[in-house]
């Protein structure tokens, strides 16, 4: 019950930075990328309720689907949405292109994985008290490359130095815990990168700083242009320009 507790508070402590990331958005290409906080924080509240089928406080049947909705996300989603959302925000240029050819390698290996969730059932029981989810597609080193090659290798390849940080921040998480409680993986680095996806706040807030000065210098420019443009027209037609007013 204790790790439910801790699961659900961090849920709704990070859905709460999550919601105020979604409203620093300065373009609609942002909007993946920008909701990443909010998913992780919906994430770890399901697995909430994977502590309490655990713990028997809930039917077999909603721990089946609370763990099925943990894993889709984790295993099956999170290796193309990554890549997909930095690709989405990054210039044009090589970083781009590469990054791109991760997205492809992510939604091929989500195909895969889905596929493999979808018709092979996970467990999901207790080891050394925390959650161990095993699904034969899935536990595979090959899958475990690829993965971190699409989520942690699209994040660091990004220009900006705040998505560099936590790419790098997670691959330090996944290997923290791959070399110390391998069993763990799934559930303890996905609270692991929920907790980390909040400095995401900090690079939409300078994001949406540079977008309002951009916008400022914008109209004082076009301000001085309309005003030019409107002192040539009344030199060369001031009889119109006076009808007009």
């Amino acid at each position: 019950m204790y790790f439910a507790l801790i699961n659900f508070i961090f849920s709704g402590l990070i859905g709460i930075v999550g919601i105020k990331t979604l409203r620093k958005v300065s373009s609609p290409n942002e909007v993946i990328f920008a909701s990443l906080p909010l998913l992780f924080a919906i994430h770890e509240f399901t697995q909430g309720f994977v502590w309490l089928g655990v713990y028997g406080y809930i039917e077999p049947r909603a721990l089946e689907i609370a763990e099925s909705i943990f894993v889709f996300y984790a295993q099956g989603l999170l290796q193309f949405i990554v890549p997909l959302a930095i690709w989405m925000i990054e210039p044009k240029g090589v970083r781009k292109d590469l990054i791109a050819m991760l997205m492809i390698m992510g939604a091929l290996l989500s195909a895969y994985t889905l596929w493999g969730l979808s018709f092979q059932p996970t467990s999901v029981t207790l080891k050394n008290h925390l959650l161990y989810y095993v699904n034969p597609t899935t536990d595979q080193h090959w899958v475990g490359i690829i993965y971190i090659l699409t989520t942690c290798g699209s994040l660091i390849l990004s220009r900006n130095i705040s998505i560099q940080l936590f790419g790098w921040l997670n691959l330090l998480g996944i290997n923290l815990v791959y070399w110390t409680m391998p069993y763990a993986l799934t559930s303890l680095w996905c609270l692991y990168a929920a907790v980390v996806s909040t400095v995401l706040y900090l690079y939409f807030v300078k994001r949406r700083i540079e977008f309002l000065e951009m916008i400022k210098r914008n109209e004082s420019q076009w301000g001085k242009q309309f005003d030019s443009e409107l002192e040539r027209l009344a030199e060369r037609y001031p009889n119109f320009i006076s009808k007009i007013k």
